[in-house]
């Protein structure tokens, strides 16, 4: 998940690429099991050995310079930011792909002798960071939805030591669905709607009706639904034409009614979303999540019927230590999908823990990122995952 804010140019995950004194910032030219190339970047100080590794990736946004990689290594850990190799190619994301890609830099880590390795799920890579230590410590997944490759059950998936779940969403179908407008009546027009589940009518008022809010709830699934099986119908159209894959457009995927009324979901945010205070307008743009898509991909991270990606299904295969931490000023990730997150858990170690004000990426939030790493810091140490021994 992308968020704008900061200025012209300035990026709310690479909020600063000055190191501080002693830490190193070294390139690793990875490779996927199936081959793929992957790039990493490790974060670590010059003259120590840290024990303990924390993994940051996101399935399709740089991490290479994520706000908490120099602050964490300053601390004493290694911080490994893997790009997959879907990184600024959403139209194209196969997330069993995206797993193999995780499996490279966990796999180095190990060789390199690291005793510890924590999974740190940013944003979207919140459910990614579940998906993979579910598959690694019980692969299920023989296929992509289309039933391509790969098969991660024969897969090398080293299992992470503990899971960190920070300002993350259920995954990326549910909350593509959640945003999604549903009263779009042609997927080919944009301009054309139901004036009925038109969350920008002249007449709709904030705070919306409990009524028309569970009846839009209940469409954007059904255009989920409808948008999945047309993708099917199409594939097998593609198919018997000697068409492996083909792009469509899913317009108006910034629509949900907890944007305007902050009295849904109550939370510090304020009106509005990562793009700004004007949702009708982000809606309408020209960009925006899954805004271009292909067949494939559609099923593999946006269809609430095919993909295998939702952080709470495998989260509850997860045994390590879990912790799930929150800004509660987030303007897309809303109090109830943390618990609902939180909640399907099932490990024996799990903690959830708020920050107030706290926005998506914390930017401009120095104090708020502070929090974060004391309590992290804190939290792996008394489960002997500390810096060093």
């Amino acid at each position: 998940m992308r968020q704008q804010g900061g200025g012209a140019g300035r990026s709310p995950v690479r909020q600063s690429v000055a190191l501080p004194p002693g830490i190193a910032r070294d390139l690793l030219p990875l490779t996927a099991e199936d081959g793929a190339a992957i790039d990493a970047v490790l974060y670590a100080q010059r003259r120590s050995a840290p024990r303990t590794a924390l993994v940051l990736m996101h399935p399709t946004v740089s991490f290479h310079h994520h706000y908490a990689a120099s602050p964490l290594a300053d601390r004493g850990f290694a911080v490994l930011c893997c790009n997959p190799r879907f990184a600024g190619n959403e139209a194209n994301l196969i997330m069993e792909q995206v797993v193999l890609d995780l499996a490279a830099g966990v796999r180095h880590l190990r060789e390199d002798g690291f005793e510890r390795v924590v999974l740190i799920g940013n944003s979207g890579g919140g459910a990614l960071a579940a998906l993979y230590q579910a598959e690694a410590e019980g692969a299920t997944i023989r296929s992509t939805p289309v039933g391509r490759p790969p098969d991660l059950t024969r897969a090398l998936l080293p299992a992470a030591d503990a899971l960190v779940v920070l300002n993350a969403h259920r995954g990326r179908a549910q909350v593509l669905t959640s945003w999604l407008d549903p009263a779009v009546v042609d997927e080919t027009d944009p301009l054309a709607g139901d004036p009925g589940l038109d969350l920008f009518a002249a007449d709709r008022r904030v705070p919306y009706d409990r009524g028309f809010v569970a009846a839009y709830r209940a469409a954007q699934a059904a255009r989920n639904h409808r948008i999945t099986a047309w993708v099917r119908a199409r594939l097998a159209e593609a198919a018997a034409a000697g068409v492996a894959d083909l792009a469509f457009t899913v317009h108006r995927t910034a629509a949900d009614p907890r944007f305007l009324d902050t009295s849904l979901d109550p939370s510090d945010r304020e009106p509005g979303t990562y793009w700004g205070p004007d949702v009708r307008a982000a809606n309408y743009a020209a960009a925006g999540l899954g805004r271009q898509t292909t067949l494939h991909s559609w099923l593999s991270q946006w269809s609430l019927e095919a993909s295998q990606a939702a952080a709470e299904p495998n989260l509850a295969r997860v045994s390590v230590p879990l912790l799930v931490v929150q800004g509660t000023a987030d303007q897309g990730i809303f109090p109830s999908d943390v618990r609902a997150v939180f909640e399907a858990a099932r490990m024996a170690d799990r903690q959830l823990h708020w920050i107030p004000g706290g926005s998506h990426y914390f930017l401009g939030q120095p104090e708020h990122q502070r929090l974060v790493f004391d309590l992290l810091e804190r939290w792996l140490g008394e489960r002997g995952m500390g810096a060093r021994r």
